[in-house]
């Protein structure tokens, strides 16, 4: 065999590669499906064969019983001179409750006495068992054996059916245990295969759990052990999968570094500058230089802020002064907003209400406003006004930023929060991880935000509250 063709074998397995297996394909693909599959007919087919076999040794064991009763009782009369024969039976007593019908015959073969004359069957030539049917009804019949010349013998009678119903009563008794725990077990295996089930999915969302930001091995404790060695492969990948995150943070930590220095000493180089460039042509090119680099040093700064996010050590939650924290917030960018000559206020909350609190990371709620404040300040054109405004509904405190910017297409909305994602035609300058950094601090703190266009004049609404 050729190389080619071994790996055709391998890859498109013939029917003689095939191997058997216990699932089957579509919605019958189901571990609590394939065990039923499989167990039930299986418990069906070893009931059946049970009750069979103890139809079959009940009936023998009855039969015998019967015979060796109804051996002993032609015996028995055999044996006296003074034939004594039970009284004269009735029809209900003979085949409902069985009574024996007793027969003596003279030597030469004359009905002598018996017990039920309505019964006319001649003696048997062979002695020992017969089954005979006697005026339209089955009967089991033994017959003895002449002692000597001149001896009587004897025969006893016993209707089948009453034999039948007694064989019946005694499989039923013995079959009913069968019969009621046929379905328990399968109720059981039902339940145990549920369970089983429920402790995969289990595992399941433990593993759906995981993020980049707690990447965690799944627990080994009460998982079965066919099971272990899938769970152990998912653990392995998952320490892959946390270390090729902790390395990309990493890397984007040490360019993020490396590019500040550089960056820093060329913006410093190029404020030396200013003072020597004559006015003009060139001044404007500079200016457009130096715009480029100021764009640059704020990317790093905001790709090393999100990387610092991203790490997986989170600080503690604690309860947070919204109010105050807004303030603390606005003061930070007060200066951009005197630079673009933009009206920015904050907008308390109505009087009365109780002071607003969150529980949260205080640096995350910080990161969620100042980017917030500082992206509608840079989008909102000179002159105009960005309103900070705080909100209780329900009980439930929120935090608006509202700005009188160009707002943003509703196509768009949700994709604004996408990594280094700008608004087609937008002006302002910006890195595009403004609305990104807000939202992983946003989700750590347990809030969100919704972004909504002004109904009442151009502008964006963002909104944070309480996921």
């Amino acid at each position: 065999m050729n190389s080619h063709a071994l790996t055709s074998d391998l890859m498109y397995p013939t029917a003689r590669h095939r191997i058997f297996h216990i699932f089957p394909t579509g919605p019958m693909c189901s571990l609590r499906r394939a065990l039923l599959l499989w167990l039930v007919p299986l418990f069906i087919l070893v009931g059946a064969a049970s009750a069979a076999f103890s139809y079959w040794s009940t009936n023998r064991m009855v039969c015998e019983f019967m015979d060796d009763q109804m051996q002993q009782l032609a015996n028995a009369i055999s044996a006296h001179e003074e034939f004594v024969v039970p009284p004269a039976q009735s029809v209900e007593r003979i085949h409902k409750w069985g009574n024996y019908v007793t027969q003596v015959f003279a030597p030469d073969g004359k009905l002598q006495v018996t017990s039920w004359p309505e019964l006319n069957a001649g003696l048997q030539e062979q002695p020992g068992f017969h089954d005979l049917r006697l005026g339209g009804s089955d009967w089991r019949v033994y017959t003895t054996a002449a002692s000597g010349p001149g001896s009587h013998r004897v025969q006893v009678f016993q209707s089948e059916t009453f034999r039948a119903k007694l064989a019946a009563e005694r499989v039923g008794a013995a079959v009913a245990p069968i019969v009621v725990l046929l379905p328990l077990a399968i109720l059981i295996l039902w339940g145990l295969a549920g369970a089983v089930s429920r402790a995969i999915h289990d595992i399941g969302r433990q593993a759906a759990m995981q993020d980049e930001h707690t990447i965690a091995e799944l627990p080994l404790q009460r998982v079965p052990q066919e099971i272990q060695p899938l769970v152990t492969s998912f653990n392995s990948l998952l320490t892959r999968l946390r270390d090729a995150f902790a390395n990309q943070r990493r890397f984007v930590q040490d360019a993020a570094h490396e590019l500040r220095t550089p960056i820093t000493a060329v913006a410093l180089q190029l404020e030396n500058l200013r003072c020597d460039l004559p006015p003009g042509a060139c001044a404007q090119t500079f200016a457009q230089l130096q715009a480029g680099v100021w764009r640059a040093q704020r990317l790093v700064d905001q790709m090393l802020k999100l990387s610092r996010q991203e790490a997986p050590i989170a600080e503690a939650a604690g309860p947070v002064d919204l109010h105050a924290q807004l303030h603390e917030s606005i003061n930070a960018v007060i200066a951009l907003a005197d630079q673009r000559n933009i009206d920015l206020g904050l907008v308390p909350a109505a009087d009365g209400s109780p002071p607003a609190t969150l529980r949260c990371s205080v640096n995350d709620l910080r990161s969620v406003l100042d980017n917030l404040i500082e992206n509608a300040l840079r989008y909102t054109p000179e002159g105009g006004v960005v309103d900070v405004r705080l909100v209780s509904e329900g009980g439930r405190p929120a935090v608006e930023v509202i700005d009188t910017g160009p707002g943003i297409p509703p196509d768009l909305l949700a994709r604004v929060f996408d990594r280094f994602f700008r608004v087609p035609g937008s002006q302002a300058r910006g890195s595009g991880l403004g609305l990104a950094i807000a939202q992983a601090a946003a989700q750590r703190c347990g809030l969100r935000i919704r972004l909504r266009n002004r109904d009442d004049r151009s502008g964006l609404v963002a909104r944070v509250e309480p996921a």
